[in-house]
């Protein structure tokens, strides 16, 4: 009897999910894994938590979901905890898996992992088999390939809308055929060494995790309020829950995939018609594709302070308090004060003011930006490695921006964004 372990990482839906299809088709018995990597609760040279509260609690909320949806099928989810490379192949011990599958990792410190993890299989003969599924466009349908992808998000965008393919997503399986699994027990935020805390009540969204409340949000934003045919016009507000989908943290987590999104937006385009501001959709998938792919190409280089450009930034010696005022929301700028407030105490913060707290922390601040993006990692909720220290690399005018330097004049942008101080009154006089 073949047996495979299907090892769940930031793809936990059952909705076009390759990894779980093929070990499904390739196997008789499947054994669904999710492991709590200890290396994921740990402070990290910036002096940050890898992951914040927000975000653990949107975890096991997306844990639970799963395993529900996976109990539905006849399965269920096994809980681990500690380094995968010692984790993992205990299980395979213990089911005499022949396989294990996974999605294919692209950052430094998740490919280590992953190469550790392989290493181990290895000595107990057991197979690491990995596949792509955290982009709208696969890596194999590119235009080009990873090391020649431009360098200009636009002339990557344009090849690739114009010779590449999007594929159809896979089916939810009809049936999971696994041994018995025990019910599932998740550690509290607590014995992950994080201290709970609740959302503020003013937070744009009250973020729930699991595929089943990405799918609620997707059928909302797209047929109910029918919000999506205004989003280009929209997608620059700062209060509510509809100026923007907010599928951002599902997305990072992998409650859906972006491939499922454009095809329902497909379906929508075609019952309401498509206008400037459903491809709109279509071309934010594309930029959080862009750091996917950018991040393999240059790989450890996005951490560097000279990020992939090698360039040697002017930057202020590190200031503890400069640092910890904007943090707190203390800058005595009040725009950036209001989104940085908004960031601690929910877990999110609209694009528009994630721009300027960022161009606002690198160009006003020069602190060394390595630490404003380790501040994101761990306070966001829908923190995406790849688009999260890409995003801050290109502001630094280390990454990918071909004009070299982003600089947000915070003033006008407040008049611009937030004309009737309406953002700023919500969380700044509370």
């Amino acid at each position: 009897m073949k047996t495979a372990i299907v090892w769940f990482k930031t793809d936990l839906r059952l909705i076009d999910n390759e990894t779980l299809v093929k070990a499904i088709a390739q196997n008789d018995a499947v054994i669904p894994v999710y492991c709590f990597d200890e290396s994921h609760f740990e402070t990290t040279r910036y002096g940050f938590k890898k992951t914040g509260s927000f975000r653990i609690q949107f975890l096991l909320e997306s844990l639970i979901d799963l395993d529900k949806s996976l109990r539905e099928l006849g399965s269920g989810l096994l809980i681990l905890k500690g380094k995968p490379e010692i984790e993992i192949p205990q299980v395979v011990k213990q089911f005499k898996a022949q396989r294990v599958y996974a999605k294919r990792e692209v950052a430094y410190e998740e490919k280590q992992t992953e190469a550790l993890v392989q290493a181990e299989l290895w000595k107990h003969h057991c197979e690491l088999l990995t596949f792509s599924t955290s982009t709208l466009y696969h890596a194999e349908d590119l235009p080009f390939s990873i090391k020649d992808i431009p360098e200009v998000f636009t002339n990557f965008r344009k090849k690739t809308e114009k010779d590449a393919i999007i594929r159809k997503s896979f089916d939810k399986p009809m049936v999971v055929n696994s041994p018995e699994i025990a019910p599932v027990i998740l550690p509290t935020i607590e014995a992950l060494g994080i201290h709970e805390v609740a959302i503020d009540n003013r937070a744009a969204i009250q973020f729930k995790g699991g595929e089943s409340e990405a799918l609620r949000r997707l059928n909302y934003y797209f047929f109910e309020s029918k919000a999506i045919s205004i989003y280009k016009e929209t997608r620059n507000g700062m209060v509510g829950a509809d100026y923007s989908s907010k599928f951002s943290a599902w997305l990072a987590l992998g409650c859906i995939s972006p491939r499922f999104i454009y095809l329902e937006l497909k379906k929508y385009e075609s019952q309401f018609g498509a206008n400037e501001s459903t491809y709109w959709l279509v071309f934010e998938l594309l930029w959080r594709d862009y750091f996917r792919f950018m991040m393999k190409k240059h790989q450890n280089k996005i951490f560097l302070k000279s990020g992939i450009q090698n360039k040697d930034l002017t930057i202020n010696q590190f200031d503890i308090k400069l640092l910890e005022d904007w943090v707190n929301g203390k800058t005595g700028v009040d725009f950036v004060d209001a989104n940085m407030i908004e960031l601690q105490l929910t877990g999110f913060m609209s694009n528009r003011g994630r721009q300027n707290v960022a161009s606002y922390f690198c160009n006003d601040l020069k602190l060394d930006w390595r630490y404003g993006a380790s501040y994101f990692e761990q306070q966001l909720i829908d923190y995406d490695v790849c688009s999260n220290w890409g995003n801050w690399a290109y502001l630094a005018g280390v990454g990918n921006d071909p004009r070299g330097n982003r600089y947000f004049n915070i003033e006008k942008q407040a008049i611009d964004y937030d004309k009737n101080k309406t953002f700023r009154d919500l969380w700044l006089k509370y």
